[in-house]
Protein backbone atom coordinates (compact mmCIF):
# COMPACT_ATOMS: atom_id res chain seq x y z
CA UNK A 1 0.00 0.00 0.00
CA UNK A 2 3.27 2.44 0.30
CA UNK A 3 3.65 2.52 -3.36
CA UNK A 4 0.58 3.36 -4.26
CA UNK A 5 0.46 6.81 -4.69
CA UNK A 6 4.16 6.66 -7.16
CA UNK A 7 2.40 3.81 -9.04
CA UNK A 8 -0.95 5.78 -9.51
CA UNK A 9 1.61 8.94 -10.59
CA UNK A 10 3.27 6.88 -12.95
CA UNK A 11 0.22 5.51 -14.57
CA UNK A 12 -1.88 9.20 -14.46
CA UNK A 13 1.72 10.01 -16.85
CA UNK A 14 1.56 6.76 -19.11
CA UNK A 15 -2.68 7.36 -19.66
CA UNK A 16 -2.18 11.04 -20.06
CA UNK A 17 0.95 10.85 -22.73
CA UNK A 18 -0.17 8.14 -24.99
CA UNK A 19 -4.20 9.47 -25.02
CA UNK A 20 -2.94 12.65 -25.95
CA UNK A 21 -0.47 11.25 -28.56
CA UNK A 22 -3.56 9.78 -30.05
CA UNK A 23 -5.40 13.06 -30.02
CA UNK A 24 -2.28 14.81 -31.44
CA UNK A 25 -2.72 11.97 -34.21
CA UNK A 26 -6.32 12.71 -34.28
CA UNK A 27 -6.51 16.14 -35.23
CA UNK A 28 -3.47 15.87 -37.54
CA UNK A 29 -5.74 13.83 -39.53
CA UNK A 30 -8.62 15.88 -39.49
CA UNK A 31 -7.41 19.07 -39.95
CA UNK A 32 -4.88 18.45 -43.08
CA UNK A 33 -7.67 18.89 -45.32
CA UNK A 34 -8.24 22.80 -45.13
CA UNK A 35 -4.71 23.62 -46.47
CA UNK A 36 -5.05 21.01 -49.15
CA UNK A 37 -8.55 22.70 -50.36
CA UNK A 38 -6.74 24.67 -53.37
CA UNK A 39 -5.15 21.39 -54.58
CA UNK A 40 -8.44 19.43 -53.67
CA UNK A 41 -10.47 22.48 -55.68
CA UNK A 42 -8.18 22.22 -58.71
CA UNK A 43 -8.10 18.14 -58.80
CA UNK A 44 -11.88 17.82 -58.79
CA UNK A 45 -13.60 20.91 -59.84
CA UNK A 46 -15.54 21.84 -56.83
CA UNK A 47 -17.25 24.85 -55.38
CA UNK A 48 -15.86 25.78 -51.87
CA UNK A 49 -20.05 24.79 -50.51
CA UNK A 50 -18.91 21.45 -52.23
CA UNK A 51 -15.19 21.04 -50.55
CA UNK A 52 -16.63 21.88 -46.95
CA UNK A 53 -18.73 18.34 -47.58
CA UNK A 54 -15.48 16.70 -47.18
CA UNK A 55 -15.34 17.74 -42.98
CA UNK A 56 -19.28 17.80 -43.35
CA UNK A 57 -19.33 13.99 -44.02
CA UNK A 58 -16.98 13.14 -41.53
CA UNK A 59 -18.61 15.47 -38.77
CA UNK A 60 -22.07 13.58 -39.34
CA UNK A 61 -20.69 10.32 -39.26
CA UNK A 62 -18.45 11.04 -36.17
CA UNK A 63 -21.95 12.26 -34.46
CA UNK A 64 -24.03 9.65 -35.60
CA UNK A 65 -21.09 6.82 -34.32
CA UNK A 66 -20.46 8.72 -31.19
CA UNK A 67 -23.60 7.81 -29.02
CA UNK A 68 -23.23 4.03 -29.63
CA UNK A 69 -19.32 3.96 -29.00
CA UNK A 70 -20.21 5.97 -25.81
CA UNK A 71 -22.65 3.46 -24.48
CA UNK A 72 -21.05 0.86 -24.90
CA UNK A 73 -17.79 2.86 -23.41
CA UNK A 74 -19.55 2.90 -19.96
CA UNK A 75 -20.70 -0.79 -20.41
CA UNK A 76 -17.41 -2.36 -21.74
CA UNK A 77 -13.75 -2.22 -21.77
CA UNK A 78 -12.41 1.51 -22.94
CA UNK A 79 -9.04 -0.01 -24.02
CA UNK A 80 -10.20 -2.11 -26.65
CA UNK A 81 -12.86 0.18 -28.12
CA UNK A 82 -10.10 2.68 -28.12
CA UNK A 83 -7.55 0.95 -30.21
CA UNK A 84 -9.68 -0.31 -32.34
CA UNK A 85 -10.84 3.14 -33.67
CA UNK A 86 -7.52 4.23 -33.84
CA UNK A 87 -6.83 1.68 -35.72
CA UNK A 88 -9.89 1.96 -38.07
CA UNK A 89 -9.70 5.64 -38.91
CA UNK A 90 -5.86 5.06 -39.93
CA UNK A 91 -6.68 2.62 -42.52
CA UNK A 92 -9.60 4.91 -43.66
CA UNK A 93 -6.91 7.96 -43.83
CA UNK A 94 -5.17 5.76 -46.31
CA UNK A 95 -8.04 4.82 -48.25
CA UNK A 96 -8.40 8.89 -48.88
CA UNK A 97 -4.83 9.28 -49.87
CA UNK A 98 -5.81 6.71 -52.51
CA UNK A 99 -9.10 8.23 -53.92
CA UNK A 100 -9.09 9.02 -57.64
CA UNK A 101 -12.78 10.36 -57.64
CA UNK A 102 -14.11 12.62 -55.03
CA UNK A 103 -17.12 10.17 -54.20
CA UNK A 104 -14.08 7.58 -53.44
CA UNK A 105 -12.87 10.83 -51.13
CA UNK A 106 -15.94 11.75 -49.33
CA UNK A 107 -16.54 8.20 -48.40
CA UNK A 108 -13.07 7.73 -46.87
CA UNK A 109 -13.29 10.54 -45.21
CA UNK A 110 -16.96 9.34 -43.81
CA UNK A 111 -14.66 6.32 -42.63
CA UNK A 112 -12.87 8.39 -40.81
CA UNK A 113 -15.62 9.55 -38.32
CA UNK A 114 -16.63 6.10 -37.61
CA UNK A 115 -12.69 5.43 -35.82
CA UNK A 116 -12.94 8.65 -34.29
CA UNK A 117 -16.18 8.27 -32.68
CA UNK A 118 -15.04 5.04 -30.89
CA UNK A 119 -11.89 6.95 -29.14
CA UNK A 120 -12.91 10.44 -27.80
CA UNK A 121 -15.92 9.54 -25.15
CA UNK A 122 -14.05 6.59 -23.86
CA UNK A 123 -10.36 8.06 -23.41
CA UNK A 124 -11.92 11.15 -21.46
CA UNK A 125 -13.94 8.71 -19.11
CA UNK A 126 -10.07 7.36 -18.42
CA UNK A 127 -8.50 10.41 -17.87
CA UNK A 128 -11.52 11.54 -15.14
CA UNK A 129 -11.07 8.19 -13.51
CA UNK A 130 -7.57 8.43 -13.71
CA UNK A 131 -7.34 11.58 -11.80
CA UNK A 132 -9.37 13.56 -8.91
CA UNK A 133 -12.19 15.86 -9.44
CA UNK A 134 -10.16 18.85 -8.07
CA UNK A 135 -6.83 18.43 -10.78
CA UNK A 136 -9.73 17.14 -13.70
CA UNK A 137 -9.72 20.28 -15.69
CA UNK A 138 -5.95 20.63 -16.12
CA UNK A 139 -6.18 16.51 -16.93
CA UNK A 140 -8.31 16.96 -19.78
CA UNK A 141 -6.50 20.13 -21.08
CA UNK A 142 -3.19 18.16 -21.80
CA UNK A 143 -5.68 15.71 -23.31
CA UNK A 144 -6.70 18.81 -25.35
CA UNK A 145 -3.43 20.19 -26.02
CA UNK A 146 -2.66 16.82 -28.17
CA UNK A 147 -5.67 17.44 -30.57
CA UNK A 148 -4.39 21.14 -30.86
CA UNK A 149 -1.05 20.76 -31.24
CA UNK A 150 -1.82 17.34 -33.56
CA UNK A 151 -4.30 20.21 -35.08
CA UNK A 152 -1.53 22.97 -35.94
CA UNK A 153 0.81 20.19 -36.88
CA UNK A 154 -1.90 18.77 -39.67
CA UNK A 155 -2.43 22.17 -40.60
CA UNK A 156 1.11 22.85 -40.78
CA UNK A 157 2.21 19.17 -42.84
CA UNK A 158 -0.22 19.99 -45.07
CA UNK A 159 1.07 23.52 -46.06
CA UNK A 160 4.21 21.72 -46.34
CA UNK A 161 3.80 18.36 -48.30
CA UNK A 162 0.78 19.33 -50.14
CA UNK A 163 2.62 21.95 -51.73
CA UNK A 164 6.03 20.20 -52.38
CA UNK A 165 4.87 16.83 -53.02
CA UNK A 166 1.14 16.78 -53.51
CA UNK A 167 -2.29 15.80 -51.38
CA UNK A 168 -1.80 12.33 -51.57
CA UNK A 169 1.59 11.77 -49.55
CA UNK A 170 0.05 14.09 -46.77
CA UNK A 171 -3.14 11.52 -45.97
CA UNK A 172 -0.51 8.40 -46.02
CA UNK A 173 1.67 10.19 -43.33
CA UNK A 174 -0.85 10.85 -40.76
CA UNK A 175 -2.63 8.22 -40.98
CA UNK A 176 0.53 5.50 -39.87
CA UNK A 177 1.28 6.78 -36.65
CA UNK A 178 -2.23 5.64 -35.92
CA UNK A 179 -1.36 2.34 -36.47
CA UNK A 180 1.34 1.70 -33.60
CA UNK A 181 -0.92 4.28 -31.28
CA UNK A 182 -3.59 1.93 -31.10
CA UNK A 183 -1.66 -1.08 -30.21
CA UNK A 184 0.11 0.52 -27.93
CA UNK A 185 -3.76 1.14 -25.83
CA UNK A 186 -4.13 -2.22 -25.71
CA UNK A 187 -1.30 -2.22 -22.41
CA UNK A 188 -3.10 0.67 -20.60
CA UNK A 189 -5.02 -0.74 -17.38
CA UNK A 190 -8.56 0.35 -16.97
CA UNK A 191 -9.04 3.18 -14.37
CA UNK A 192 -11.90 2.16 -11.65
CA UNK A 193 -15.07 3.33 -12.37
CA UNK A 194 -18.59 2.80 -10.52
CA UNK A 195 -20.77 -0.11 -10.97
CA UNK A 196 -22.87 -0.55 -13.45
CA UNK A 197 -26.23 0.60 -11.20
CA UNK A 198 -24.43 3.81 -12.29
CA UNK A 199 -25.25 3.94 -15.87
CA UNK A 200 -27.39 6.36 -16.30
CA UNK A 201 -30.32 6.37 -19.54
CA UNK A 202 -30.04 8.85 -22.13
CA UNK A 203 -33.58 10.26 -21.50
CA UNK A 204 -32.62 10.98 -17.71
CA UNK A 205 -29.33 12.64 -18.65
CA UNK A 206 -31.61 14.76 -21.23
CA UNK A 207 -33.86 15.69 -18.26
CA UNK A 208 -31.07 17.89 -16.82
CA UNK A 209 -30.96 21.92 -17.30
CA UNK A 210 -27.83 22.28 -16.82
CA UNK A 211 -26.21 19.55 -19.22
CA UNK A 212 -29.08 20.57 -22.04
CA UNK A 213 -27.74 24.23 -21.71
CA UNK A 214 -24.18 23.17 -21.92
CA UNK A 215 -24.87 21.02 -25.44
CA UNK A 216 -26.71 24.17 -26.75
CA UNK A 217 -23.55 26.40 -25.81
CA UNK A 218 -21.07 23.87 -27.32
CA UNK A 219 -23.13 23.43 -30.89
CA UNK A 220 -22.48 27.66 -31.14
CA UNK A 221 -18.80 27.47 -29.89
CA UNK A 222 -18.19 24.29 -32.23
CA UNK A 223 -20.01 26.07 -34.99
CA UNK A 224 -17.49 28.73 -35.05
CA UNK A 225 -14.63 27.39 -33.87
CA UNK A 226 -14.74 24.68 -36.98
CA UNK A 227 -15.38 27.17 -39.35
CA UNK A 228 -12.31 29.32 -38.87
CA UNK A 229 -10.00 25.99 -38.85
CA UNK A 230 -11.50 25.01 -41.60
CA UNK A 231 -11.46 28.30 -43.64
CA UNK A 232 -8.55 30.25 -42.33
CA UNK A 233 -6.04 28.39 -44.35
CA UNK A 234 -8.03 29.49 -47.27
CA UNK A 235 -8.89 32.93 -45.83
CA UNK A 236 -5.33 33.47 -44.91
CA UNK A 237 -3.88 33.10 -48.86
CA UNK A 238 -7.01 34.81 -50.25
CA UNK A 239 -7.21 38.45 -48.64
CA UNK A 240 -3.90 39.32 -46.87
CA UNK A 241 -0.46 39.80 -48.30
CA UNK A 242 1.04 36.00 -47.51
CA UNK A 243 2.42 33.22 -49.84
CA UNK A 244 1.05 30.10 -49.60
CA UNK A 245 4.53 28.90 -47.70
CA UNK A 246 4.98 31.68 -45.78
CA UNK A 247 1.45 31.76 -44.76
CA UNK A 248 1.90 28.63 -43.43
CA UNK A 249 5.16 29.05 -41.69
CA UNK A 250 4.17 32.16 -39.45
CA UNK A 251 0.99 31.35 -38.70
CA UNK A 252 1.17 27.73 -38.13
CA UNK A 253 4.20 29.21 -35.83
CA UNK A 254 2.16 31.51 -33.87
CA UNK A 255 -0.87 29.01 -33.09
CA UNK A 256 1.30 25.80 -32.76
CA UNK A 257 2.28 27.52 -29.36
CA UNK A 258 -0.82 29.68 -28.65
CA UNK A 259 -3.21 27.13 -28.70
CA UNK A 260 -1.58 24.31 -26.18
CA UNK A 261 -0.69 27.22 -23.88
CA UNK A 262 -3.99 28.65 -23.95
CA UNK A 263 -5.30 25.29 -22.64
CA UNK A 264 -2.95 24.67 -19.97
CA UNK A 265 -3.44 27.90 -18.86
CA UNK A 266 -7.35 27.42 -19.49
CA UNK A 267 -7.21 24.32 -17.25
CA UNK A 268 -5.28 25.81 -14.26
CA UNK A 269 -7.99 28.78 -14.38
CA UNK A 270 -11.08 26.34 -14.66
CA UNK A 271 -9.31 24.45 -11.56
CA UNK A 272 -8.61 27.48 -9.23
CA UNK A 273 -11.87 29.05 -9.88
CA UNK A 274 -13.89 25.89 -9.19
CA UNK A 275 -12.68 25.87 -6.32
CA UNK A 276 -13.91 29.20 -5.43
CA UNK A 277 -17.31 28.85 -7.25
CA UNK A 278 -19.74 25.80 -8.13
CA UNK A 279 -19.57 27.36 -11.70
CA UNK A 280 -15.92 28.23 -11.91
CA UNK A 281 -15.33 25.60 -15.08
CA UNK A 282 -18.26 27.34 -17.02
CA UNK A 283 -17.66 30.74 -16.25
CA UNK A 284 -14.12 30.01 -17.36
CA UNK A 285 -15.01 29.31 -20.69
CA UNK A 286 -17.29 31.76 -21.12
CA UNK A 287 -14.77 34.81 -20.19
CA UNK A 288 -12.73 33.20 -22.51
CA UNK A 289 -14.80 33.13 -25.86
CA UNK A 290 -15.62 36.24 -25.64
CA UNK A 291 -11.94 37.70 -25.20
CA UNK A 292 -11.08 35.85 -28.21
CA UNK A 293 -13.84 37.62 -30.38
CA UNK A 294 -12.91 41.11 -30.99
CA UNK A 295 -9.04 39.60 -31.74
CA UNK A 296 -10.94 37.11 -34.31
CA UNK A 297 -12.40 40.42 -35.87
CA UNK A 298 -9.55 42.08 -36.19
CA UNK A 299 -7.41 39.15 -37.73
CA UNK A 300 -10.24 39.14 -41.12
CA UNK A 301 -9.81 42.70 -40.77
CA UNK A 302 -6.49 43.50 -42.01
CA UNK A 303 -4.28 42.39 -44.56
CA UNK A 304 -1.02 43.38 -42.57
CA UNK A 305 1.09 40.19 -41.72
CA UNK A 306 1.76 41.22 -38.49
CA UNK A 307 -1.42 41.90 -37.07
CA UNK A 308 -3.08 38.79 -38.69
CA UNK A 309 -0.12 36.76 -36.68
CA UNK A 310 -0.71 38.34 -33.86
CA UNK A 311 -4.63 38.82 -33.78
CA UNK A 312 -5.22 35.11 -34.33
CA UNK A 313 -2.45 34.18 -31.73
CA UNK A 314 -4.61 35.86 -29.11
CA UNK A 315 -7.54 34.74 -30.83
CA UNK A 316 -6.50 31.16 -30.16
CA UNK A 317 -5.01 31.44 -27.08
CA UNK A 318 -8.41 32.50 -25.81
CA UNK A 319 -10.14 30.43 -27.85
CA UNK A 320 -8.47 26.96 -26.91
CA UNK A 321 -9.76 27.43 -23.09
CA UNK A 322 -12.41 25.75 -24.13
CA UNK A 323 -11.77 22.03 -24.23
CA UNK A 324 -10.65 20.97 -21.16
CA UNK A 325 -13.49 23.01 -18.46
CA UNK A 326 -16.09 21.88 -20.96
CA UNK A 327 -15.34 17.87 -20.60
CA UNK A 328 -14.63 18.43 -17.01
CA UNK A 329 -17.64 20.42 -16.11
CA UNK A 330 -19.82 17.19 -17.82
CA UNK A 331 -17.98 14.72 -15.87
CA UNK A 332 -18.37 16.57 -12.44
CA UNK A 333 -22.54 16.86 -13.02
CA UNK A 334 -22.01 13.14 -13.69
CA UNK A 335 -21.45 9.67 -11.72
CA UNK A 336 -18.80 7.61 -13.36
CA UNK A 337 -20.53 5.05 -15.76
CA UNK A 338 -22.43 8.00 -17.62
CA UNK A 339 -18.54 10.25 -18.22
CA UNK A 340 -18.57 8.42 -21.58
CA UNK A 341 -22.44 9.00 -22.33
CA UNK A 342 -22.66 12.48 -21.41
CA UNK A 343 -19.84 13.63 -23.24
CA UNK A 344 -20.81 10.85 -26.05
CA UNK A 345 -24.35 12.97 -26.20
CA UNK A 346 -22.59 16.47 -26.15
CA UNK A 347 -20.34 15.01 -29.15
CA UNK A 348 -23.16 14.01 -31.30
CA UNK A 349 -25.21 16.71 -30.74
CA UNK A 350 -22.31 19.80 -31.29
CA UNK A 351 -20.47 18.12 -33.83
CA UNK A 352 -23.70 17.28 -35.61
CA UNK A 353 -25.09 20.79 -35.57
CA UNK A 354 -22.11 22.52 -35.15
CA UNK A 355 -20.12 20.59 -38.24
CA UNK A 356 -22.21 23.05 -40.50
CA UNK A 357 -20.04 26.19 -39.67
CA UNK A 358 -17.59 25.45 -42.76
CA UNK A 359 -20.90 24.35 -44.92
CA UNK A 360 -22.61 27.97 -43.71
CA UNK A 361 -19.09 29.87 -43.96
CA UNK A 362 -18.51 28.20 -47.73
CA UNK A 363 -21.76 28.61 -48.81
CA UNK A 364 -21.54 32.77 -48.02
CA UNK A 365 -18.56 32.64 -49.79
CA UNK A 366 -19.73 31.17 -52.93
CA UNK A 367 -22.36 33.75 -52.76
CA UNK A 368 -20.70 37.02 -51.33
CA UNK A 369 -17.37 36.64 -49.80
CA UNK A 370 -15.48 34.61 -47.44
CA UNK A 371 -15.17 37.37 -44.76
CA UNK A 372 -18.58 37.97 -44.71
CA UNK A 373 -18.63 34.37 -43.40
CA UNK A 374 -16.14 34.62 -41.37
CA UNK A 375 -17.91 37.56 -39.42
CA UNK A 376 -21.19 35.38 -39.26
CA UNK A 377 -19.07 32.91 -37.44
CA UNK A 378 -17.59 35.33 -34.75
CA UNK A 379 -21.16 36.15 -33.90
CA UNK A 380 -22.35 32.85 -33.39
CA UNK A 381 -19.72 32.35 -30.93
CA UNK A 382 -20.41 35.44 -29.18
CA UNK A 383 -24.04 34.06 -28.81
CA UNK A 384 -22.68 30.56 -27.49
CA UNK A 385 -20.42 32.73 -24.90
CA UNK A 386 -23.32 34.50 -23.79
CA UNK A 387 -25.55 31.42 -22.90
CA UNK A 388 -23.07 29.61 -20.93
CA UNK A 389 -24.56 32.33 -18.40
CA UNK A 390 -27.51 30.25 -18.59
CA UNK A 391 -25.65 26.82 -17.23
CA UNK A 392 -24.39 28.98 -14.77
CA UNK A 393 -27.68 30.25 -13.62
CA UNK A 394 -29.09 26.35 -13.35
CA UNK A 395 -26.19 25.00 -11.96
CA UNK A 396 -26.77 27.66 -8.97
CA UNK A 397 -30.68 26.46 -8.75
CA UNK A 398 -30.23 23.09 -8.83
CA UNK A 399 -26.73 22.14 -7.89
CA UNK A 400 -23.75 20.61 -9.46
CA UNK A 401 -25.41 16.84 -9.16
CA UNK A 402 -28.84 17.43 -10.06
CA UNK A 403 -31.25 15.61 -7.85
CA UNK A 404 -33.00 13.60 -10.87
CA UNK A 405 -29.68 11.55 -11.22
CA UNK A 406 -29.34 10.80 -7.45
CA UNK A 407 -30.58 7.38 -7.94
CA UNK A 408 -27.27 6.67 -9.86
CA UNK A 409 -24.73 8.08 -7.61
CA UNK A 410 -23.00 4.91 -6.09
CA UNK A 411 -20.73 7.22 -4.18
CA UNK A 412 -20.27 11.00 -3.40
CA UNK A 413 -17.37 12.09 -5.12
CA UNK A 414 -17.53 11.33 -8.67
Amino acid sequence: MNTAPHLLDRYQVRVLAILALINFVNFADRLVVPPLVPLLRDQFGLSSANLSLLHIALQIVLSLATVPFALLADRASRTRIIAAGVIFWSLATFLTGMAHTFALLLLARSLVGVGEAAYAPAAQSMISGAFPAESRARAQSVFAAGMLTGGISGLALGWIIGHTWGWRPAFFLVGFPGLLLGLSVLRLKEPPRGPKSEVVPIGRLLAVPAYLAIVFSGVLITFASIAFFYWGADFVERYTDFRPGEAGLWLGAALFFSLPLGVLTGGYVADFLQKRYLYGRVLTIAIASLAAAPFLLWAISTEEKSYVVAALFVAGFFMSWYHGPVTAVIHDMMPRRAHATSVGVYMFVTQLLGGFGPFVVGKIDDLADLVMGLKLAVGVMVVGALSFLLVIHFIRRDGLHHPLLDAFRAEADN
